[in-house]
């Protein structure tokens, strides 16, 4: 079933994209058989298959976190080449302004 004129435009609203009456025709006859896929997709019967979000069986290696005191700086040595600190933070320029 081809996909409407409104419909290329919901899409494309959704996409946040511009198209041009020449792009919609285009796209109408492009994205008509991946619609129709995926019609055909939900018509297969699923009740009986478990949800899964992961299906090769791997799972995460983790490593557990151990500090290296050689890495550590003490908060003065951070602080030393800043060029403006105000009790113990970095003071820098604002990048959001209040618009109350």
């Amino acid at each position: 079933m081809a996909l409407s004129h409104d419909e290329v435009l919901h899409l494309a609203k959704l996409s946040k994209l511009t198209l041009s009456s020449e792009e919609v025709l285009h796209f109408a006859d492009q994205l008509t058989p991946v619609v129709d896929y995926f019609r055909e997709l939900n018509e297969i019967d699923t009740s009986n298959v478990p949800e899964t979000s992961q299906t090769t069986g791997l799972v995460d290696v983790l490593r557990t976190d151990e500090v290296d005191a050689s890495w550590v700086l003490s908060q003065e040595e951070a602080l030393s080449q800043a060029l403006k600190t105000h009790n113990g933070y970095f003071v820098v320029p604002a990048i959001f302004t209040r618009t109350s």
